[in-house]
């Protein structure tokens, strides 16, 4: 079969080649999956340089870790009426590729009524955004402050909040951010750089400050987003854009007494109890069924496209996640 392969650790466009290599089998309590689509998420590119938690073993590794897909093979017992079914998964490896491996109790059927497109990315991003607004001490009628609203997860942060009835202040680093979202009907975008952003976002939290904020980028936007916090209020860390440190004042963490902690998906899927996990599952699949929850990809390459398609992926102002298709 035909698969993205990197044999070094390094930047994407770099290191992955399309390579021939052996197709999987599966073994027991496994199924194989025909690959239709898998995203380029931000923790494969990690992933790739090495950098991120999990390092897989060199020479000979195939990048990607959520597809959507055709299970055709099935390991020992696993029911073969499974073979034919279309599934996502995600938290797996090697899904840049024709055909991967997966636990057969890891995949999720879909209905015809979800597209492949929102399939391919259904679970990791609005998995790890619907867990972490189930961690957030925000509930209904509360605000929210959120760094990279314009991202996979920002957008989908937006859809399941509102579901909820927990208000949002959505905050971009440019100004045609601010009218990509608007013009998605998102509300309350401000962009950072707007010297009287601050002010707009605490007319909108109101004088109790907002309960909870997510911060995705990192610096000196920390501090802000802190000043808006209200007492006993919390950051939570998802990601870091720019690599900076946070900047805080511990000024203003011990006096409104706020809490800071850091968000892993992967670290919160593998200890969530069984039962949340399938009541969260039930929302998204739930709302992408309605057709509430939509996701859009920011253009689908071939497997002999893997250097155009890593670029791609790191591209600002994509309308979605690139996707690859064997």
């Amino acid at each position: 079969m035909q698969a993205a392969i990197h044999d070094t650790f390094g930047e994407p466009a770099d290191v992955l080649e399309t390579k021939t290599t052996d197709t999987p089998e599966p073994a027991a309590g496994e199924v194989r999956i025909k690959t239709l689509l898998s995203p380029i998420h931000n923790h494969d590119l990690w992933t790739i340089r090495g950098n991120y938690g999990y390092k897989p073993d060199l020479p000979g590794a195939i990048g990607g870790s959520e597809a959507i897909g055709t299970i055709d093979a099935v390991g020992d017992g696993v029911d073969s009426q499974m073979i034919g079914q279309r599934v996502t998964v995600a938290g797996v490896h090697g899904t840049w590729a024709e055909y991967f491996i997966a636990s057969a109790a890891s995949v999720l059927p879909l209905p015809d009524t979800i597209p492949d497109t929102l399939g391919a990315q259904l679970i990791a991003m609005p998995f790890s955004a619907i867990s972490l607004l189930e961690m957030l001490q925000a509930q209904k009628g509360d605000w929210i402050i959120q760094t990279a609203a314009n991202g996979a997860v920002g957008k989908i942060m937006t859809v399941l909040a509102k579901a909820r009835g927990i208000n949002l202040v959505n905050l971009v680093r440019r100004d045609a951010a601010v009218a990509e979202l608007t013009d998605m009907g998102i509300d309350n975008v401000l962009s950072t750089s707007d010297d009287n952003w601050k002010a707009k976002a605490r007319a909108l939290v109101g004088k109790a400050g907002a309960v909870s904020a997510i911060d995705s980028v990192g610096g000196d936007l920390a501090a802000d987003l802190t000043d808006l916090l209200g007492a006993n209020g919390e950051l939570v860390v998802f990601g870091t854009a720019t690599g900076t440190p946070l900047a805080l004042s511990s000024g203003t963490l011990i006096m409104k007494q706020i809490t800071v902690k850091g968000f892993w998906g992967a670290k919160v899927s593998d200890d969530m109890d069984p039962a949340l996990r399938t009541r969260l599952i039930t929302e998204l699949v739930t709302l992408a069924a309605q057709g509430t929850l939509t996701l859009e990809d920011g253009g689908v390459y071939g497997l002999d496209q893997v250097t155009d398609a890593m670029n791609a992926a790191l591209t600002p102002g994509r309308a979605g996640k690139v996707m690859l298709r064997p």
